[in-house]
């Protein structure tokens, strides 16, 4: 077998239906794919590599999937702390945004965000944020993977005046990413208190022509079911049922408000669940079920959510979070288990955002998006059973190779073609600015 890259670890979690955790594997690329994984013995004998890695003591798994993020918000990082959610929008961020944010705020936010991400093994983020085309083409650069919101508000902003120019927007942004390897396009409306029904109707009806999905914040928090309640006598997500966008392109993130009847509808309908468990702590939203809604059937997937009400982007430190609250919540120790919170960090995340049969899980002719992060650090030692060291100990800074189809973009720690000092400084020169 012919391999461009040959990378030997000693464990590797392929994160399979099967949730194997293999020792002294190998796994080989080419063309950016994966051709294969085997024992390294194997590998050894059968696999001619221009070039291979030895990684003795790391575990090798997919790239992490960030399911939600703001990802520009990152210059917003302690802007407004310890505020409840809609006194923090409306009363620091949303002044802020109208002040600030224009293509240059988002080019240098962006940059700073996937240098972050990559630098704890995030290798795709499902974005929702203004001037969208600026955060493709600097994820494109980056040679990172996302999936890049359409926003669509009712209230004009400097990006766009309606709801009517926020959709022109994305569809010409879906246009120019159509066939791009590393950039895919969704719907994203905010919320439902944020877009009235007749966008609404009509991002369902371009989301199905596109065949792209529908990124919404959703029972976030109780307020916003009661403001729903009393503007259109209905809970939000019967609202998006009656107007027909709950279903399998639906990705619905927070969900902290739910009663059974809607977890069925969840169920029934095939949508996605996205948690962001950190955030919703922080700004007091509520208590997502995930172990309801995976005893149910229904697919959940991870967020950070945007760093402005997290602080970070760190999903190593969500899955670790998702599995204690998830324990919490039901009430039961072994609910949302260590193997639970890595498929809603990898292939549920992939799942959720239409990519399952391209990244989330090392599997043959899958993108080579692959993450190792050393083992041999004292925060995860000894090491009994990887997959719990990984989602209960492990740290960012153990993160130490990442490629995204193939290509080398984390080396030992280090970014292979991001500036870190000029981005970093770049970042200072803004909190200046939002700081006065």
């Amino acid at each position: 077998m012919q391999a461009e890259l040959l990378i030997h670890a000693q464990w590797v979690l392929p994160v399979d239906p099967l949730d194997r955790q293999l020792t002294d594997h190998a796994v080989a690329v080419a063309d950016g794919r994966i051709l294969a994984v085997l024992t390294s013995e194997e590998a050894r004998r059968s696999v001619e590599a221009q070039r291979v890695i030895e990684l003795p003591g790391h575990l090798l798994m997919p790239g992490l999937v960030n399911a939600h993020t703001h990802a520009a918000m990152v210059l917003m990082r302690g802007l407004a702390d310890d505020l409840p959610l809609m006194t923090w929008l409306h009363e620091h961020i949303w002044p802020a945004e109208q002040r600030w944010v224009d293509p240059a705020f988002v080019a240098d936010g962006t940059r700073l965000a996937v240098l972050e991400m990559l630098r704890g093994g995030i290798t795709c983020y499902n974005d929702m944020y203004f001037h969208p085309e600026v955060t493709a083409q600097v994820t494109a650069e980056a040679g990172m993977r996302a999936v890049i919101g359409m926003i669509v508000v009712d209230f004009p902003t400097g990006y766009a005046a309606s709801a009517d120019e926020y959709i022109a927007k994305g569809l010409a942004l879906h246009e120019h990413y159509r066939n791009h390897p590393l950039i895919r396009v969704a719907f994203a409306p905010h919320s439902p208190y944020a877009v009235s029904d007749a966008p609404l109707q009509r991002v369902r009806a371009l989301a199905d022509e596109l065949e792209v999905p529908i990124h919404i914040h959703l029972h976030e928090t109780r307020d916003e079911v009661l403001q729903s309640l009393r503007d259109h006598g209905e809970r939000p997500i019967s609202r998006l049922n009656r107007l027909g966008l709950v279903g399998p392109g639906l990705v619905c993130v927070h969900m902290t408000q739910l009663e059974e009847d809607e977890i069925a509808l969840l169920a029934d309908s095939g949508a996605h669940v996205v948690h962001c468990p950190e955030s919703n702590l922080k700004l007091a939203s509520g208590f997502c079920p995930v172990a309801k809604l995976l005893d149910a059937g229904i697919n959940v997937a991870i967020g950070t959510d945007g760093a402005a009400s997290n602080n970070d982007l760190n999903m190593l430190g969500e899955m670790r979070t998702a599995a204690l609250l998830g324990k919490g919540v039901a009430g039961s120790a072994s609910a949302l288990p260590a193997a639970t919170a890595l498929r809603m960090a990898t292939i549920n995340g992939a799942r959720a955002l239409g990519l399952e049969d391209e990244i989330g899980s090392l599997e043959p002719g899958k993108s080579a998006d692959l993450v190792a992060l050393d083992l041999r650090d004292s925060h995860t030692q000894p090491l009994y059973h990887p997959v719990s060291q990984l989602v209960y100990a492990a740290s960012q800074q153990q993160v130490r190779q990442v490629w995204v189809r193939g290509r080398h973009l984390l080396r030992d720690g280090l970014p292979t073609g991001l500036d870190n000092g000029r981005i970093i400084a770049a970042a200072r020169t803004w909190g200046e600015r939002l700081g006065r």
